[in-house]
């Protein structure tokens, strides 16, 4: 932005991030360097960073062919005109945590495959998915068409990936498309074509969103890190996910532009311990279209308004990221991130390391009651928080976590 002067000279405004000015735009001192570094070293000894990039992109890389090849097939079938067959085009978007740089070892890939408007959905599933059975590399594949958004998934040379499909409104798909312009899911009839366009257009949304986008992926591998090793990593579980925590994480980015990563993370801590809730998380004011598309605002929801840790998407129609957090765990995320306000404030008064931000919590200690069945490896325990009342109760086995809470049937 800039701001004109009667002089005729003008004067260049730093951009603003978010929808506030920034707390601090101090640089970072030398002390601030030296903790990132020990941060830095710290995450290593987890394993948290992915050594198979290159593998992973050539594997991205050889889908979006397949895709391309699939869409021409699919026009010769339906004996679509030879100029529209040869510009069909086809592209395939990868999202999520792979898209934001932050992809940790062993985590899926979600990428957005995109056709044209004149083929069915159902053919993605069918069609598509018999080509990617046939190739020699793939195993485990399966169509899950019913999910809330449908996903075809696969593991491709080990590699998870899942692919979701969105048609866009015209006869072909551009190699410069760009998925962020709202217009794009003006004229989509379909809302699970839209749910599948806004999984990367709101990871590419925060990526524009962040003045520093390196410091913002060291600093959310770091909260990444402490949710899973904190049990507190799940949508399914009533806690917060991927998008969520990144949507946090970029907030504090936004008003601490020139921060190094380990002060992110302990503004982070500082921020939301001192959060008022249900005041939502959000990095922009999304502009208002009317496309009849459900979107999340309180003003007109009134279910919206007793969602008690609102993060919103920063992509039109903007959703809320933590709808399934409950009263109990809604307790249990804000004692954890007590937790770590304590801790990072003994960091930064050289009183603690690192590691000990990321110790796993321990289930017996944690827990008050613990009934274990060991023939079915099943261990049932109730947790009541410090800082409420409300108790939960969790199942664990060795393959999975499931919690049933006071305020919350059952949650797989």
């Amino acid at each position: 932005p800039s701001f004109p002067l009667s002089n005729g000279s003008v004067i260049n405004m730093p951009r603003t991030y978010g929808l506030t000015g920034p707390i601090s735009e101090d640089l970072p001192e030398e002390e601030n360097l030296i903790q990132t570094r020990k941060l830095l070293d710290t995450m290593k000894s987890y394993n948290v960073y992915e050594n198979n990039l290159e593998l992973e992109n050539r594997v991205v890389k050889r889908l979006e062919s397949l895709f391309r090849d699939w869409l021409k097939e699919m026009c010769i079938e339906m004996n679509v005109p030879k100029v529209v067959t040869e510009k069909v085009g086809g592209k395939i978007f990868p999202f999520g945590s792979y898209h934001l740089g932050v992809h940790s070892k062993g985590a899926d890939i979600d990428a957005l495959c995109v056709g044209p408007g004149f083929l069915e959905r159902k053919a993605f599933f069918t069609s598509f998915f018999a080509k990617l059975k046939a190739q020699k590399e793939v195993k485990d594949i399966q169509a899950i068409e019913e999910a809330y958004v449908p996903v075809i998934t696969l593991s491709w040379e080990g590699i998870q990936i899942d692919l979701v499909f969105a048609l866009l409104p015209q006869r072909s798909v551009p190699d410069n498309l760009d998925l962020l312009n709202n217009s794009i899911v003006k004229n989509v009839v379909d809302a699970r074509c839209v749910r599948s366009f806004n999984g990367y257009r709101v990871t590419e949304e925060i990526l524009r969103l962040v003045p520093n986008v390196l410091n913002f992926r060291v600093a959310l591998r770091a909260i990444k890190l402490w949710a899973k090793q904190r049990n507190i990593y799940s949508n399914k579980l009533g806690f917060l996910g991927g998008v969520s925590w990144a949507i946090m994480v970029a907030r504090i980015c936004q008003v601490y532009p020139n921060a190094t990563a380990s002060t992110l993370v302990i503004k982070f801590f500082k921020i939301f311990s001192m959060w008022v809730w249900p005041i939502p998380i959000r990095l922009i004011e999304v502009e208002k279209c009317t496309y009849n598309l459900p979107f999340w605002d309180t003003k007109v929801n009134r279910c919206d308004r007793y969602h008690l840790m609102p993060i919103i998407t920063p992509a039109y129609p903007q959703q809320n990221t933590s709808v399934s957090v409950s009263r109990s765990t809604f307790a249990i995320l804000n004692e954890e991130i007590h937790r770590g306000h304590a801790i990072c404030l003994e960091i930064e008064q050289k009183k603690a390391k690192w590691s000990e931000l990321f110790e796993p919590t321990d289930f017996f200690k944690k827990y008050q009651y613990v009934l274990r069945h060991v023939k079915m490896k099943i261990d049932i325990a109730t947790h009541r928080t410090q800082l409420s009342s409300p108790i939960s109760l969790y199942f664990t086995t060795h393959r999975c976590f499931a919690l049933v809470s006071s305020d919350c049937s059952f949650v797989l």
